[in-house]
Formats: structure tokens, C-alpha cells, sequence
């Protein structure tokens, strides 16, 4: 499944799940399948953490099949709504994907933990502060908190934050679906209830500083995180699954459409089940907590060896993922 938080009408956001060019408003569907289910609207969150009782990802894809067997069953790939939207009990179920405002899918996750899990991304920053990579990287996977309040959707604009050395950063994140604690790199996979795009946004100039006093990324990575444009499940990145938990999955950054980042998933020196292990030692995860593996392929940090030209009002960044789709902002003054 292709999980979504998106607005119609300009109702409250809703959760949906994509069906080829249109959305299932898993609330709004709920009857098919669940007996006196909660109003809608519902968050993603409301999903993972089980509503209605016991729910979960399981009950959203009853819902999805539920829905496709309502309209024929039709293949869900190739699914084409041709106009307005189909009802139940009053209220729209299906929704055209275009007409449609597709937010973060995760509007506000629980927590987001930002690992640094490439060496070569590790080794940029080292350069950036005249250091180099800490022998205890290589011990263990490392992360600092990021901003869960800061999230911005495909197509959204972002704003540009106080600094002279604004840049991307290409990464995927996947997303807690059940809680737990010390949890082990085996059974990590059975925590994940998918995965997404994000983008790092960081301020060049304002890390330096925080590396050189020694502190964790803080106010470099506050102004803004990008996420999206959908959740997908485990299911979806099958194909590029690999034997040893990582994925053959390649990742593309573009800057007004030229190519300036590439790098794969199976590049990373840790795998998220090792993050996940190290994220849930001593410390419970919750349902709705994410966690970014870090620069892959790089950013403008790595393409211009710290020396820029960084990115300006008016530029358009995307970053691209088989199975997890584009995920696409512009620069706003």
C-alpha cells in the first residue's frame, strides 16, 4: 500500500491509502469492512496506533480490498477515476488523485531520530569541520533528533531559513508501526510499517558551528524536514529487497532539474534494522516515530566539496525513488 495524508475540499486532512489515479478515504470506507467505526476523519497515526480497535496496517488493506471488490476488481495499478468521486452512506470513498492535496504523510510523527549511516556523507561532514570520522562511527550506528514539528509535504514550499548555505539532503526514513524496546536487528522488520523520502533541509554555515563546539545538529536542521509524497509498506520495495536486509534501491536528487546526487540504498553502512536496534536499546518506540538513515549519494555538500553555490529562492529540488515516488519542493523567500 501506498499510504497517504491528503485534503479534500478543504476538509480536515484524511488518511488514504493510493489506488492507480485516485484515493481511498480509509475512514470513509470503513463500513465495508468494520461494524459502527469511528467518524472520520482519521490520521495515520490513528491507523498505526489501531483504530478502530485492532486495526493496523491489516485492517487497512481489508479496507483497500473491500473497496476494489465495490468497484469491480479492478487492478488497483491501473485504476482510472474518470469523474467526481464514489460515495457511500453520503460521503466520498474514492477521490481523483488530482483533485486531491496530498500532505506529509505523517503530518507530525512522533519523534524523528536523523542517523548518520553513510561513510561518505560522514566523511563530507568530517572535511566541513577539519576533522575526520570518529573511530567509534564505525562501532555503532549514531543519530541526533530532529524537528517532528517541521514537516513538509511534496509540492509544499519551503521557506528559507537564515543562512548563506542552504542544502538538500537525500535520504529515506522509515516509520514505526508497533511499540517496542530493545529490540533486536532480527526482528526490527516486523516494527516497520513502511517507508518514504525525506529531505534533510540543512543549513551549511549554522553546522559548521555546531560541529566545531562539539553539539549535535540542532538549529541547521530546524527550519524544515520534507517527507513523502506517500508511506509505502514494506510490500512495495519487495523488488529491491536484498538477502541481507538492505535494498538495491537507487536514489536521485535533481536542482531545477539537473541531476546532482545519486546513491543507493545498499550503499549504507548500517541498515535501518541496526537503527532501529540501537534507537529502541533502553528506550521504547512508539507507533508514528520515524527514522531518517542519513545522506545518501550526498547533497550540494558532497557535488561542490562545501564551496557551493548553495540553493536560492525560486529553486526546485526533487528527489526520486523507485517505489517511493518523487518528492518535490520549491524555495521560498
Amino acid at each position: 500500500m501506498r499510504l497517504v495524508t491528503f485534503q479534500f475540499v478543504d476538509r480536515q486532512p484524511r488518511v488514504g491509502v493510493l489506488l492507480g489515479s485516485a484515493v481511498i478515504d480509509l475512514a470513509a470506507a470503513a463500513p465495508l469492512v468494520f461494524e459502527d467505526p469511528p467518524q472520520p476523519p482519521w490520521s495515520l497515526l490513528d491507523v498505526l496506533g489501531g483504530v478502530p480497535d485492532g486495526m493496523g496496517l491489516d485492517g487497512a488493506a481489508e479496507i483497500v480490498a473491500a473497496v476494489i471488490d465495490q468497484i469491480g476488481g479492478v487492478d488497483d495499478e491501473h485504476l482510472v477515476l474518470q469523474s467526481g468521486s464514489l460515495m457511500i452512506g453520503g460521503v466520498e470513498m474514492l477521490i481523483p488523485l488530482d483533485e486531491a492535496r496530498l500532505l506529509p504523510p505523517l503530518p507530525r510523527p512522533s519523534s524523528l531520530r536523523c542517523f548518520e549511516s553513510s561513510e561518505q556523507h560522514m566523511a563530507a561532514l568530517a572535511r566541513l569541520h577539519g576533522g575526520g570520522i570518529p573511530y567509534f562511527w564505525y562501532e555503532r550506528p549514531l543519530f541526533a533528533f530532529g524537528n517532528h514539528a517541521a514537516m513538509y509535504g511534496s509540492e509544499a514550499y519551503v521557506p528559507l531559513p537564515r543562512t548563506v548555505a542552504f542544502d538538500y539532503e537525500l535520504e529515506v526514513a522509515c516509520v514505526i508501526g508497533r511499540s517496542g524496546r530493545d529490540i533486536s536487528p532480527e526482528e526490527a522488520g516486523d516494527y516497520i510499517a513502511g517507508y518514504l523520502l525525506l529531505n534533510d533541509w540543512t543549513a551549511r554555515d549554522v553546522q559548521r558551528e555546531e560541529l566545531i563546539a562539539g553539539f549535535a545538529f540542532s538549529k541547521s536542521k530546524d527550519a524544515a524536514t520534507s517527507i513523502g509524497p506517500w508511506l509505502a509498506t514494506p510490500d512495495e520495495l519487495q523488488e529491491y529487497a536484498l538477502d541481507d536486509g538492505q535494498f538495491n534501491l537507487t536514489l536521485i536528487a535533481r536542482v531545477n532539474g539537473v541531476e546532482q546526487s545519486r546513491g543507493n540504498l545498499r550503499d549504507l553502512t548500517y541498515s535501518f534494522a541496526q537503527m532501529i536496534a540501537i534507537a529502541s536499546e533502553g528506550c521504547t518506540l512508539f507507533p508514528g516515530d520515524m527514522i531518517a538513515c542519513g545522506a545518501i549519494g550526498g547533497s550540494l555538500l558532497e557535488a561542490t566539496n562545501g564551496q557551493g553555490p548553495w540553493l536560492e529562492p525560486d529553486d526546485l529540488v526533487e528527489l526520486e525513488a523507485g517505489g517511493l515516488g518523487i518528492l518535490r519542493n520549491r524555495i521560498v523567500a
